[in-house]
């Protein structure tokens, strides 16, 4: 058994407590959220202990693991004061705002050889995982083109402010749900060399951005990302994934995996050449508890067995969440650059001036207006 405590009682840290305190090599301490009504109901109808103070949390009940799961703005610090107490933290992602905090918190875990884990739950997909081992396999060889995308109905008018809403607390589409896809790229392809192109889009929200675009440059190829949650066309969160390689293409999404391999590839067991199908249901283990999906409760599992063994290093943990947080952070910076585009009018400058002359250059002048 492990003493485990829950930061944060919003959607998925009620989500969270509902499952850990179902796990049966678990055993609850304390909850801690700044909402007293919460407090006194779960207190009341549950019988565990509840804080509004973190620290105090931390002091009285003496949790060996803690789960966080509060806005974004505020893990770096409860982080900070889980890990320099010796205790092991699951943290919602994306892990932090700043960067430079995910490395300092990532080294901190490191020296107390603490176990860390962060929320990106599709990598518990049985079809995004089967990707990872096609890849590692060498199944479609060296791939030279990806795309990922995420879509879903979050915000469809304009609403008022809450912590999502405010670009400070990291709120916006591409903390929020870029993420998911991004970290999923970083696993498969590693850190890009650099990112252009990048366009953060207001659709109904005031202050952050709707829609997220992007493109990731590789040693080998390019990958783009693209999210929208203002899509009423999706009923929830749809996440993407197609990558092509010199000897295949894989696509996958939560329900199933589809690749197709040319006959110059190495044939993984189970597949041949031409297209192939799996089934999430046919690559995934039934679950100790179910809420939500199989994958929540198997990284609340994965994150459990790993901080009873004391295994500091493994999925998900803060050294590679501080990747995809590097990479939402150039992303955001590519964003705002002013040099970064090149406009229609400017376009037509360079045409004129470096194209060869003659009919292509007659034909240009005639589209502008004879200028």
């Amino acid at each position: 058994m492990i003493d485990v405590a829950v930061v944060g009682l919003g959607k998925m840290g009620l989500s969270h407590l509902s499952m850990i305190k179902a796990h049966p090599e678990v055993n609850l301490v304390g909850v801690c959220d700044a909402t007293g009504y919460l407090l006194d109901i779960l207190a009341k109808y549950t019988g565990v202990k509840t804080y509004k103070d973190l620290d105090k949390m931390l002091d009285e009940a003496r949790p060996q693991a803690v789960i966080i799961a509060t806005p974004t703005h505020l893990h770096a610090g409860m982080i900070r004061n889980a890990l320099e107490r010796g205790i092991h933290v699951f943290c919602e992602k994306p892990l932090v705002i700043d960067p430079a905090d995910s490395v300092e918190l990532t080294a901190l875990a490191e020296r107390k050889g603490l176990v860390t884990q962060v929320g990106y739950h599709n990598r518990f997909v049985g079809a995004f995982s089967e990707v990872k081992r096609l890849l590692e396999l060498d199944a479609i060889g060296t791939v030279n083109t990806a795309l990922a995308e995420a879509y879903g109905p979050v915000v469809l008018k304009p609403a008022g402010r809450t912590w999502r809403s405010e670009r400070a607390t990291g709120g916006g589409c591409l903390y929020d749900y870029a993420a998911h896809p991004l970290n999923l790229l970083t696993w498969y392809l590693g850190t890009p060399e650099s990112v252009s192109g990048s366009q953060l889009t207001s659709i109904f929200s005031a202050q952050i951005d709707d829609a997220v675009a992007s493109t990731l440059h590789y040693p080998n190829g390019t990958a783009q990302i693209i999210s929208n949650w203002s899509d009423e066309s999706q009923r929830k969160m749809t996440t993407k994934i197609t990558l092509w390689g010199t000897n295949g293409r894989i696509y996958a999404d939560r329900q199933e995996i589809h690749v197709y391999l040319r006959d110059t590839a190495t044939i993984p067991d189970g597949y041949r050449v031409g297209w192939n199908v799996r089934y999430t249901t046919d690559l995934t283990d039934a679950p100790w508890f179910y809420l939500r999906g199989e994958e929540y409760s198997a990284q609340l599992d994965s994150f459990v067995q790993r901080a009873q063994a004391g295994a500091s290093a493994g999925i998900n943990d803060f050294a590679s969440a501080a990747v995809t947080d590097r990479v939402i952070s150039m992303i955001s910076e590519d964003a705002v650059r002013g040099d970064a585009r090149l406009t229609a009018d400017a376009a037509s400058d360079l045409a004129v001036n470096t194209a060869p002359k003659g009919r292509i250059a007659a034909a240009l002048s005639a589209l502008r207006g004879g200028k």
